[in-house]
């Protein structure tokens, strides 16, 4: 682990608080003369977090049917689609503009296919932004009392065929020698650093998984062209 990268054993407090303390800070903020028309007017819109949801939704989902991507946010803008881990990276780009630290946290799953959200605290309490072509995996409202408690609120809409959250890691971006923000090209290093940093072990319930995991074939046999809504926690996502 590199001196400067987020510890997922500190406290939630700890980690997102880092602003300004950073081991080692390897970017900053760009000003926003970096930023085109284009883009500054998607910043200056988008000024919240909900609001962030809302334009990430906007978008449609990037299937990647040319090819894996990992565009950063002038490439999000530029393609005009967005998929999970580029969600994130938009909603730290532009929510760093309005002073929010760029955090993210990364899901990770027993089928190797993670999910990453953009995470913020207002007051006490924790929230994220995320995009997915789930809609149980977007945003959640700040009514966490913790990155971890945040990370229980993904685990039953994360149940599909293969996927069960069984671990999770907090990451500030700004410890990255990669240009996550603007750069051009895929930004593949943001990827290898969320596979490489530390997770922490979450346990989760075997019997509410196979409840869950049921629940969501019989679903997809009668609609298997529709993303399940039913999860009953739904009056906490953003």
């Amino acid at each position: 682990m590199s001196p400067g990268r987020a510890n997922p054993d500190r406290s939630a407090h700890e980690i997102y608080m880092m602003s300004g303390r950073l081991k080692r800070p390897t970017s900053a903020a760009p000003p926003q003369s970096s930023f085109t028309p284009r883009e500054r007017t998607i910043i200056e819109a988008a000024g919240t977090p909900r609001k962030v949801q809302r334009w990430l939704e906007s978008l449609p989902y990037n299937h990647e049917e040319q090819g894996e991507t990992l565009r950063t946010f002038r490439g999000v803008v530029r393609a005009n689609k967005v998929h999970c881990l580029e969600g994130a990276l938009c909603a730290a780009t532009i929510l760093e503009q309005h002073g929010y630290p760029p955090v993210v946290v990364d899901l990770e799953s027993q089928d190797d296919l993670d999910h990453v959200v953009f995470l913020f605290r207002r007051g006490s309490r924790f929230g994220s932004v995320a995009r997915s072509r789930d809609p149980g995996l977007h945003g959640r409202k700040p009514l966490f009392r913790s990155v971890r408690e945040l990370v229980y609120s993904y685990v039953d809409p994360f149940v599909d065929f293969t996927g069960r959250i069984n671990g999770y890691g907090t990451l500030d971006l700004r410890t990255l020698r990669a240009d996550w923000r603007l750069s051009t090209r895929n930004v593949w290093a943001v990827e290898q650093a969320l596979i490489q940093m530390p997770h922490r072990r979450l346990r989760t319930s075997d019997e509410r998984y196979r409840q869950w995991h049921a629940r969501y074939q019989r679903y997809k046999e009668r609609y298997p062209d529709r993303r399940p809504k039913f999860y009953p926690s739904r009056h906490r996502w953003l």
